[in-house]
C-alpha cells in the first residue's frame, strides 16, 4: 500500500502493524539485558515502580511527540524537524546522527548474540560457560567480524524489502514468537531450584522494594537509571519513532497505539527481569545479579550449564529470543537512517539501504577490531573507562539522545506549543487521554529530568 502524500513512501497496513513494529524496536537488547541488571542494582521493586511511573508519564510525552511529528510531516528524522520549524533543521541532523552512531556497534553486539546461539545449537554450550570464553571470542580478530556481518545482512534484507513487506511482515512473525518465548522462560525460571533456594525466592528479590535505597542520593540514582533505560526501551530520541510515525495512516488512532506500545514494552521488560533474575539468584545469589554487561554472555551460560539436561534447550530458546529482539531493534535503527537518506536526497530504498549497510559494515568492523588490533583504554567524562564501542555508546546514549529529547521538548512545548501535536493525535482518534499530562511533561518535567541526566553524563552525583 502506498501513501497518497508521497507515492514513493511505504505505509503500515494499520495500527496492528505499527504497534508490532514499534514494539519490536522497543523490545531489544536494552530490555532483555539492561533492564534486569538495573532492577537488581536499584532495589528490585523500587526500580520497577519508578520505571512504570516514568513509562506512562515521561516516556508517554516523548513517544507521543515523535510519532506525531513523523505522521504530521511524512518525513524521516533528518528532514522532519525542519518541516515542523525551519530553524530546527539542526535537530533533525542530531536525531539522524544518533542511529548512525548506534547501528555499527549494535550490529557488533548482535553478532555476539548469534555466536552464542550457534554455540548452544551445535552442542558446545559447556565451552561458553567457561571463564574467559567471552573475552577470548571478542578479542579474536575474525570471528566477531563474521558474525557482525551476518547479523547486519539479516537486518538489511528486512529494511530493503520495505515497510509493509519487510518491517511490518517480519514484526508480525517475530514479535508473537518472541513474546511466547519470554513468557515460557519466565514461567520456567520460577520452577528452578538449588538446595533450599527456588525461583520464587528470586522473584521476591526482584519485585520487593529495597527501601534501603530510599535516600536522596539512592532515589536520584534509581530515577536516573530508570530514565536512561527508557531511552533504550521505547526507542525515543534516535529518530526511530519519527520514521515509523511517518508510515502510520492518518485514519489510525495513534493515541491508542501509543498506549499499547507502552503496555507491551513494560510487560516484556518486567518479564525479562522475571526470566533472568530468579534463575541468576538461585544459582549465583545476589552477587550474580550484579554481573552488569556480562550478564548474558558470562553469567547466564554458567547458569544454563548448572540446569542439567534442560539447560542447553533453555539456552537455545533464550538466545533465539535475544536474536529476534536484537534484529527487530536493529532494523528500526537502520530504518531511521534509510528513511532520512531517501527523504533528504530523493534516492530509492534500494540505494538508501545499500549506503547504510556499507557504512555499518565498515564501521562495525572497526568496532570489532576495537577489542584486539585497535584496542585502547579511554577514560570517559563520567569516570568510566571504555573501548571504541563504549565511546560510541556514550556519545549516542549519554550525550546526544538527551540533547535531542530536550530540544524536541523546547520545540513542541515552547516554540510550536503542544496543541500542534495534540491536534495531530486527535486525527483518527476516538478519544485522546492524558492531554494535560502531556503538556505538563513536555513543557516542564521532561526537560528538567533530561537536563539532570545530561549533567550526570559528565559529573557523577
Amino acid at each position: 500500500m502506498e501513501n497518497s502524500t508521497n507515492s514513493k513512501r511505504g505505509i503500515f497496513s494499520g495500527s496492528v502493524g505499527f504497534v508490532l513494529a514499534a514494539a519490536g524496536s522497543a523490545v531489544g537488547l536494552g530490555n532483555i539485558w539492561r533492564f534486569p541488571y538495573l532492577a537488581a542494582k536499584n532495589g528490585g521493586g523500587l526500580f520497577l515502580l519508578c520505571y512504570i511511573i516514568l513509562v506512562f508519564t515521561f516516556g508517554f510525552a516523548l513517544l507521543t511527540s515523535e510519532v506525531a511529528i513523523g505522521r504530521k510531516t511524512r518525513q524521516g528524522p533528518l528532514t522532519a524537524y525542519s518541516k515542523m520549524h525551519p530553524k530546527f533543521g539542526f535537530l533533525g541532523v542530531l536525531a539522524c546522527v544518533v542511529p548512525i552512531i548506534i547501528i555499527p556497534y549494535y550490529c557488533a553486539i548482535g553478532g555476539w548474540v548469534l555466536k552464542y546461539l550457534c554455540v548452544f545449537i551445535t552442542g558446545h554450550g559447556s565451552a561458553a560457560a567457561q571463564d574467559k570464553y567471552f573475552t577470548g571470542f571478542i578479542t579474536s580478530q575474525w570471528s566477531p567480524i563474521i558474525y557482525m556481518l551476518v547479523f547486519l545482512a539479516l537486518c538489511a534484507v528486512v529494511v530493503y524489502l520495505g515497510v509493509d513487506k519487510g518491517i511490518e511482515k517480519s514484526s508480525k512473525i517475530l514479535m508473537p514468537i518472541l513474546f511466547l518465548i519470554v513468557l515460557g522462560i519466565s514461567i520456567f525460571a520460577l520452577t528452578v531450584k538449588k538446595g533450599d533456594t527456588t525461583g520464587i525466592d528470586g522473584l521476591k528479590v526482584y519485585v520487593t522494594p529495597d527501601f534501603s535505597k530510599v535516600t536522596p542520593k539512592g532515589l536520584f540514582s534509581t530515577i536516573m537509571d530508570a530514565v536512561g533505560q527508557l531511552f533504550y526501551s521505547i526507542s525515543v530520541a534516535m529518530g526511530i519513532m519519527i520514521a515509523y510515525g511517518s508510515y502510520v495512516p492518518k485514519e489510525s488512532d495513534i493515541s491508542k497505539s501509543i498506549f499499547q506500545i507502552e503496555l507491551f514494552d513494560t510487560l516484556v521488560a518486567m518479564l525479562a527481569g522475571m526470566m533472568i533474575i530468579p534463575a541468576v539468584y538461585v544459582f549465583s545469589g545476589v552477587e550474580g545479579m550484579n554481573a552488569g554487561p556480562g550478564l548474558i554472555f558470562v553469567s547466564l551460560p554458567k547458569i544454563f550449564l548448572e540446569m542439567g539436561k534442560v539447560g542447553p534447550v533453555i539456552a537455545i530458546f533464550f538466545f533465539v529470543l535475544v536474536s529476534f529482539a536484537a534484529i527487530t531493534s536493529a532494523v528500526s535503527i537502520m530504518e531511521a537512517i534509510v528513511s532520512s537518506i531517501c527523504d533528504k536526497f530523493h534516492v530509492s530504498r534500494r540505494r538508501g539501504t545499500t549506503i547504510t549497510t556499507v557504512y555499518a559494515a565498515v564501521v562495525g568492523i572497526l568496532i570489532c577490531l576495537g577489542y584486539n588490533v585497535l584496542y585502547f583504554d579511554f577514560k570517559l567524562p563520567n569516570g568510566t573507562v571504555g573501548q571504541l564501542l563504549d565511546i560510541f555508546d556514550y556519545a549516542s546514549n549519554n550525550v546526544l539522545m538527551p540533547i535531542v529529547a530536550i530540544c524536541t521538548c523546547i520545540l513542541i512545548g515552547w516554540v510550536l506549543k503542544c496543541n500542534s501535536i495534540i491536534d495531530e493525535i486527535k486525527i483518527g482518534a476516538e478519544k485522546v487521554h492524558r492531554q494535560t499530562l502531556y503538556v505538563i511533561m513536555t513543557k516542564f518535567v521532561v526537560p528538567v529530568i533530561l537536563t539532570l541526566l545530561l549533567i550526570e553524563a559528565f559529573i557523577r552525583f
